[in-house]
């Protein structure tokens, strides 16, 4: 489908009537500034500092010809309305989860994550070596967007609780803050979801409006202070195994640019995706050690919880798959994520199983 009859069918079409008089991104001295919007509020651990990285590399690789000006939500527009600004040519370039834009289009989900999906190096290895760039880019080109991996959370935790969860049950009216198709399997199970952008979270739970939440990961989320709200965390989810984040330029702007510009801003891209990854796998061990020594409990879902998990996430799957671009995209990633996993299990695992049984 090409994207004039694509939009016409969604609540973009202002948005590409916008693109037509997409105004020129600023110029000074020969040089060039480009405005990235972001779904972080400033200052978020780890999720900003990817924001950051891509653009400090872009400008400081293309020797300050190319500049990048970060805008954190809010700033220029609202966390959820990135996707449309950079569309519309209100700004230049985004950085965010891609799985906030469901609403777009449901394949955005899997350059993020979907439930019970890749690991972060699967996710790398289908989007770097096998279809995953060329289907992204397919995707973009509907929404006139040049998109790439610009970060990673890794395995994302299971989430905060004002209790404990014993079995599928326990989620039956539970409000939960989850996005993505992970939030459509929860709803599935009884929940009432919420979306909110990071920088709402804590209050939201801290007032009551949520009783529960998921956001990154033991150092991020005690950056976000969650434990001063409840002491009952699950540090494996179904959800987000390996959560990419993207950088995504308007693509009339990106096509704009200088071919070494382009490269700049790919490699850039590339570079925050594997940095922020080791950045925040760095520093969730020592995190998570401070969080039990301040009395969090540390969880694990039940086996029945997991199964009911999976049968729901299964459903949200199959809901979406009368879409032909979502279909292709499943259909491409999933065998990529099971050649990955069956090579890691036979090599990695049993490394790592056996480094632990030697070393105690």
């Amino acid at each position: 489908m090409d994207r004039r009859s694509f939009l016409k069918k969604t609540t973009l079409g202002g948005g590409a009537a916008a693109a037509a008089t997409l105004a020129a991104p600023a110029y000074a001295q020969g040089n060039r500034t480009l405005t990235m919007v972001t779904t972080w509020g400033r200052g978020l651990a780890g999720v900003f500092d990817a924001a950051q990285r891509c653009a400090d590399s872009i400008t400081a690789m293309s020797g300050g010809s190319l500049t990048v000006e970060v805008k954190a939500a809010g700033e220029l527009v609202g966390a959820f309305e990135v996707f449309d600004a950079v569309t519309s040519g209100q700004a230049d370039m985004y950085h965010g989860a891609d799985y906030y834009f469901v609403g777009q289009h449901p394949g955005y989900a899997f350059f993020t994550s979907v439930p019970f999906g890749m690991t972060a190096q699967e996710l790398a290895n289908w989007y770097y070596h096998g279809n995953g760039a060329a289907l992204h880019d397919e995707l973009g080109e509907i929404f006139g967007l040049k998109s790439f991996l610009g970060g990673n959370t890794g395995a994302q935790a299971g989430g905060w609780f004002a209790k404990e969860i014993n079995g599928p049950d326990d989620f039956n009216g539970l409000k939960f803050r989850m996005p993505g198709l992970g939030g459509k399997a929860l709803g599935k199970l009884g929940a009432s979801v919420q979306n909110l952008p990071g920088s709402e979270v804590y209050q939201a739970l801290a007032s009551g409006a949520i009783d529960g939440t998921e956001w990154i990961g033991p150092w991020a989320d005690e950056k976000a202070g969650f434990q001063e709200i409840t002491k009952f965390y699950y540090t494996a989810g179904f959800h987000e195994p390996g959560a990419g984040l993207s950088l995504a330029t308007n693509r009339e702007v990106f096509d704009s640019l200088s071919a070494e510009h382009q490269k700049i801003i790919e490699i850039a891209a590339a570079e925050a995706h594997q940095w922020n990854l080791a950045q925040f796998l760095n520093n969730n061990g020592a995190a998570l050690q401070r969080l039990q020594s301040a009395g969090v409990k540390t969880l694990a879902f039940p086996d029945t919880v997991w199964d009911a998990f999976g049968e729901a996430s299964m459903a949200v799957h199959e809901e979406n798959m009368s879409d032909d671009l979502y279909k292709k995209i499943f259909d491409d990633y999933q065998p990529s994520l099971k050649a990955s996993s069956a090579w890691i299990e036979k090599s990695e695992g049993v490394y790592r199983r056996q480094r632990d049984r030697v070393l105690g």
